[in-house]
């Protein structure tokens, strides 16, 4: 195929709103507001060939904004070039915008344009991006979890949990962290009755817990053969995660707020996880992903990916050992297709690159958006 050049480039902010409130427990220590919607950051990209390309990247509460403000000061950079030299091209935007940084929020808008190519790239193959990457598996263990907030009542919990089984999802995951550490333990033990021994559960402390209190409960919550502990302290604690990791029978999983590769390295360096939690959009896309996979895998750490399904389920197809996709259903809105599940897995699909299309609802939820080149 003769050279292609990229002609279009188009961003979008996009607002989901939330069909309930959600509190977790960054909610009831008083360092959050519930959520209610969440702003995602679409990139779209055509090339003189007719290939095009779809990413995105997200903020939850606060950020959204100013990832598109980002991104629109340096989506021009792309036109006229080579969509295949993905590497070059997002050090490229790297460049344009290096006074602020390569982590954090400016990694997160170029995250967009990351997956963007990737996704035109694979769509140029004819592949699902789990196939171009190298897939080791066909479909990929799931648990949900946006069944599992604190908002809701552990009645509510049970059914959801119920609901979600019976969908063909194989693990359950709910919020801890509350201030009364008893009605953690009670909801977890209703849980844990109401779905079985065998079924995998896991349960989520949104980094909330002090060391002394993370280790009582982790102590404490050993009976319920949990799947893993996650962010059981602040995110950049790596010492306290470590002694965790290292005294506890249940693994510690956690890494889903780091915004950086190095970020993450220095959670591997410090053995401070048994299960890395990385998320594409917040660590810049699909080139830093795989650049993690590797160290994840060099140090024979199981992967865990958080949210944005419709990116991990491709990534964690491509990790050696088996992984865990989690499963929500809030972007369901966004897009015109489905992910499947069957018998405790997340299907891999057939269509080219992520497999994915926006919705006219995804238009009619665009606050903003800006174009460069020619459409």
């Amino acid at each position: 195929m003769p050279a292609d050049s990229i002609r279009w480039v188009s961003l979008s902010s996009v607002t989901l709103p939330l069909r309930n409130a959600i509190s977790d427990a960054k909610v009831f220590t008083g360092r959050q507001k519930p959520m209610t919607e969440v702003v995602f950051l679409f990139a779209e990209i055509a090339t003189e060939q007719d290939q095009h390309g779809l990413g995105f990247s997200y903020s939850k509460r606060a950020g959204g904004p100013a990832q598109y403000a980002h991104a629109a000061e340096v989506a021009e950079g792309l036109i006229g070039e080579d969509p295949n030299d993905i590497g070059r091209l997002i050090t490229k935007l790297q460049w344009a915008g290096a006074s602020v940084g390569r982590s954090g929020l400016a990694t997160q808008a170029l995250a967009a344009f990351d997956v963007a190519l990737y996704d035109l790239k694979a769509k140029r193959a004819g592949l699902p991006l789990a196939k171009l990457l190298g897939a080791h598996r066909d479909s990929v263990r799931t648990y949900n979890t946006s069944g599992g907030f604190l908002n809701a009542s552990l009645e509510e919990v049970k059914e959801q949990a119920a609901r979600s089984l019976d969908e063909g999802i194989g693990g359950i995951k709910i919020k801890v962290g509350l201030p009364d550490n008893t009605e953690d333990l009670r909801r977890v033990r209703g849980v844990r009755e109401h779905i079985g021994e065998d079924v995998p559960l896991m349960v989520d402390a949104n980094q909330q817990w002090d060391r002394t209190t993370a280790l009582r409960m982790g102590q404490r919550l050993e009976g319920f053969d949990l799947t893993w502990i996650e962010e059981p302290l602040d995110a950049y604690d790596v010492e306290g995660h470590a002694r965790l990791a290292r005294t506890l029978v249940t693994p510690v999983a956690t890494g889903e707020m780091l915004a950086s590769v190095a970020e993450h390295e220095r959670l591997i360096d410090g053995g401070a996880c048994d299960i890395i939690q990385p998320d594409a959009p917040r660590v810049g896309g699909i080139t830093q992903f795989l650049r993690l996979m590797t160290l994840a895998d060099q140090r024979g750490l199981d992967l865990a990916p958080h949210f944005a399904m419709e990116i991990h389920l491709h990534l964690a197809a491509c990790y050696p050992r088996e992984t865990w996709v989690e499963h929500f259903d809030w972007l369901d809105p966004l897009f015109n297709e489905r992910l499947e599940t069957k018998d405790g897995r997340m299907l891999v699909p057939d269509r080219p690159g992520l497999g994915i299309t926006l919705s006219e609802q995804a238009r009619a939820w665009t606050t903003g958006s800006v174009s460069f080149g020619k459409r």
